[in-house]
């Protein structure tokens, strides 16, 4: 019994290495998607630095719901409220990107481009956590039947 709990513990470490893995290179393809647009937005077309970030941020999360829904989460079976959960959450990280670009920007001086990277940093963290836990979270049925 022990070894048939350890063998089934390393499996599913071993599946949320790749899956962290996988979020990790959508988020990585969202953040560079983002900061190209913003910076496009920005550089080409002269749009405010705050509306820019806003854009790029939604270009994003399109990116990434699209992308973890079928390669990261694969094994969330999902329902009608998992866009809506993922809306959720990318609205209330929009939100903190948009306060943390301006107070980065506006408030602390920094670069427009340069303070987009803590922006992004820390809202990242916290949409990975919250997606993660909550919109793809997958219920454990050994659990719930047992």
């Amino acid at each position: 019994m022990h070894r048939l709990r350890d063998e089934h513990t390393s499996g599913l470490n071993v599946k949320l290495l790749v899956q962290f893995l996988k979020f990790g290179i959508v988020g990585v393809s969202n953040t560079l998607l983002a900061f190209a647009t913003y910076t496009v937005l920005l550089k080409v077309f002269g749009v405010w630095y705050v509306a820019a970030s806003g854009i790029g941020f939604a270009v994003g999360a399109v990116n990434g719901f699209l992308l973890n829904r079928r390669w990261t989460f694969r094994e969330h079976s999902g329902d009608a409220f998992t866009p809506v959960r993922w809306a959720i959450v990318q609205s209330c990280g929009l939100g903190l990107n948009l306060g943390l670009v301006y107070l980065f920007v506006h408030d602390l001086g920094l670069d427009e481009l340069v303070g987009q990277i803590p922006a992004t940093a820390i809202v990242t963290v916290l949409t990975f956590t919250a997606n993660r836990s909550w919109t793809f979270k997958v219920h454990d049925t050994l659990t719930e039947t047992g």
